[in-house]
């Protein structure tokens, strides 16, 4: 019988190192790049009630999201994204989980996604209408607001306006609740402020179901957006709640992360902006971005992907063993937390060459890379089901913000935090000035709805 290896364990001096190095960088990830030099591409932390098994690598994330899947549950009712998100898509298996994934995607697909570009640039062009020239706003902050408002629109035909300073708050009251923190070790923890907020989001998405239901009446099979789609496949309101509140908080939020993150590096190299702009300007000059002209921003897409690489929205994958593992000799017994990291596998430098430094070229057309380095959608069968409305999104949004105004970054000292996504703390500060418009262009759609 062959024996099974143990698990790395960090030892005492390299729990020492990972601590330091968090210290010094100011987020936990710098501890995790500590273990994964030292320990390699599977260790086990050892910390007060949570020693999961860390994972690294493509090999790792081919194990976890293809060969193993069926032996790996995504639902684990210890987390309080499952008490959050009841039944939503994100956190259930098997046929529930393929069901519920299949009424959702018509919404979601190239078909549906062009008809969201013009929501996209008239929401962004509604957000950056508040920007006073000269004046310093946080890109955190700012490109939430956009997320928020393209999300609801496009997903849900409802302007989230009215609601978007209400319920505010709430929302990140509800993104802290589900956040990495002490409820790791301590589950039954209190957390403030979350029942109510909790209660806002309700009324407000139940109101909303109730609306469409009324306004849908008989007419159900002409339902294109998601909410309707929901309705028509029969779905009863609870059910309804978990898939709009799931798309709600996972949407908006990992939308939030990927243009914040690209707007500071964009800020802090230059030469990188500038070529991304001159890019927007020759390819769209002054015009609302369209779809037919996305795809010839190919330079932004390269600098999305570095992005994505750097800093994943989504940082890792969790998930419980449901059946004894083994894993390159190593035995992982069921019931097991398994966390396979996207952090560490796209900083690997074993397959990102001077892998921790920002080079959009890295995805240029003819350059290699190996499967599964590249998680910034996840990826098998369970991939991010809005994948490409994230990036058409993300497309849209920059480059409308780059015709508008020259952005240049105030604060440097930035660094990740482990939120419900890898978001830049304390924020994205930088100064933004109009830029001339070429002639001819005009604002897109002056009636903005307020």
């Amino acid at each position: 019988m062959r024996m099974s290896i143990p698990v790395p364990t960090p030892s005492a001096q390299t729990g020492l190192r990972a601590l330091q190095a968090m210290l010094r960088e100011r987020h936990p990830l710098a501890a995790m790049q500590v273990f994964h030099d030292e320990l390699g591409d599977i260790f086990r932390p050892q910390l007060p009630g949570f020693r999961p098994v860390v994972m690294a690598g493509p090999e790792a994330a081919r194990f976890v999201l293809l060969d193993a899947r069926h032996k790996l549950r995504w639902r684990n009712e210890a987390d309080p994204v499952t008490r959050l998100l009841r039944r939503g898509v994100l956190v259930v298996d098997g046929e529930e989980h393929d069901r519920l994934r299949r009424a959702m995607e018509p919404a979601l697909k190239r078909r549906a996604l062009d008809g969201y570009v013009e929501s996209m640039g008239r929401r962004t062009d509604q957000v950056t209408a508040g920007w006073r020239d000269g004046a310093v706003v946080d890109m955190l902050d700012e490109m939430r607001k956009v997320a928020l408002l393209v999300l609801l629109d496009t997903l849900y035909q409802v302007d989230f306006t009215p609601e978007l300073d209400r319920l505010w708050d709430a929302i990140l009251a509800i993104i802290g609740y589900i956040s990495p923190g002490l409820w790791m070790m301590w589950p039954g923890m209190p957390r403030p402020g979350y029942q109510r907020a909790m209660r806002q989001m309700d009324d407000y998405l139940y109101r909303i179901i109730g609306e469409r239901r009324a306004l849908m009446g008989k007419n159900q099979d002409e339902a294109r957006d998601l909410l309707g789609l929901l309705i028509s496949a029969g779905l009863d309101d609870d059910l309804i709640r978990d898939q709009l509140l799931t798309m709600l908080i996972a949407g908006h939020d990992t939308g939030t992360a990927l243009m914040s993150w690209t707007l500071y590096l964009l800020g802090a190299h230059p030469q990188a902006m500038d070529r991304t702009r001159d890019e927007v300007d020759a390819t769209l000059g002054g015009e609302p971005p369209a779809g037919k002209e996305l795809s010839q921003l190919e330079y932004l897409g390269w600098v999305l992907k570095e992005t994505l690489r750097l800093y994943p929205p989504i940082h890792l994958g969790a998930r419980l063993a449901a059946v004894d593992l083994e894993y390159n000799g190593y035995h992982i017994p069921a019931g097991e937390r398994v966390i396979y990291s996207i952090y560490l596998t796209q900083r690997h430098k074993d397959y990102w060459p001077d892998a921790h430094r920002f080079q959009p070229e890295r995805h240029a057309p003819g350059v290699r890379q190996t499967p599964y380095a590249w998680l910034g959608f996840g990826g098998g069968p369970r991939n991010c089901i809005g994948a490409g409305l994230g990036l058409m999104e993300a497309k849209v949004v920059l480059s409308r913000v780059l015709q508008g105004f020259d952005l240049t970054l105030v604060e440097r000292q930035v660094h990740p935090h482990m939120g419900a996504t890898l978001e830049p703390r304390p924020g994205v500060r930088m100064r933004v000035e109009r830029r001339l418009r070429p002639p001819g262009s005009q604002h897109l759609f002056e009636g903005i709805r307020r």
